[in-house]
C-alpha cells in the first residue's frame, strides 16, 4: 500500500498550520512580556512619584514643598492606575498565550500523528517491496533449476 498523495498533502498542510501556530504563540508570549515590562515601568514610576514626594519634605521653601509633594502624588497615582490597566491587559493576554500554546501543542500533535501514518505506511512498502524482491530471486533460482534440469533430460533423450 503506497502512502497517498492525499496523506502526504495533509502532513504538508499540518505543518504549515503548526507554524501558524506557533508564530502565533510567538506573538502572543511577546505582547505579555511587553506587557509586563510595563508593569514594572509603572511600578518603578510609583516609587519615583513616593521620591518625590520625599524629596519635596527635604525642601525649605513651603511652596516647592506643595508642588513637588502634589506632583509626586500624581506620578504616584498615575502610575497606579497605569499598573492597574496594564494587570487587566497582562491577564487577558497570559490567557491568551495559554490558548495558543494549547492549540500550538494540539496542531504539533496532529501532525506528529499524521507523520506517523506515513512512516508505518512507508516502512510497510519497504517490507512488502523487500518480500516481493525475494520472491522473485526465488522464483528466478527454481526456473533456473527447473530449465537445468529440462535442459539435461533433452540431452538424455538424444
Amino acid at each position: 500500500m503506497a502512502v497517498s498523495r492525499a496523506l502526504r498533502r495533509l502532513v504538508r498542510v499540518l505543518h504549515m498550520q503548526e507554524e501558524q501556530s506557533r508564530t502565533a504563540l510567538e506573538s502572543a508570549l511577546a505582547e505579555l512580556h511587553r506587557l509586563e515590562r510595563a508593569q514594572a515601568a509603572a511600578a518603578e514610576r510609583e516609587r519615583g512619584g513616593r521620591g518625590l514626594v520625599a524629596l519635596s519634605t527635604l525642601n525649605p521653601e513651603a511652596t516647592e514643598q506643595i508642588v513637588g509633594r502634589l506632583a509626586g502624588l500624581e506620578e504616584s497615582l498615575a502610575a497606579s492606575r497605569a499598573a492597574a490597566a496594564l494587570t487587566v491587559r497582562s491577564a487577558q493576554a497570559e490567557q491568551d498565550a495559554s490558548l495558543c500554546r494549547e492549540e500550538f501543542l494540539a496542531r504539533r500533535v496532529a501532525r506528529r500523528q499524521a507523520e506517523s501514518l506515513v512512516h508505518r505506511a512507508e516502512a510497510a512498502d519497504a517490507v512488502e517491496a523487500g518480500r516481493r524482491g525475494q520472491q522473485a530471486l526465488d522464483d528466478w533460482y527454481l526456473n533456473r533449476r527447473y530449465r537445468a534440469g529440462a535442459d539435461a533430460a533433452d540431452e538424455k533423450e538424444e
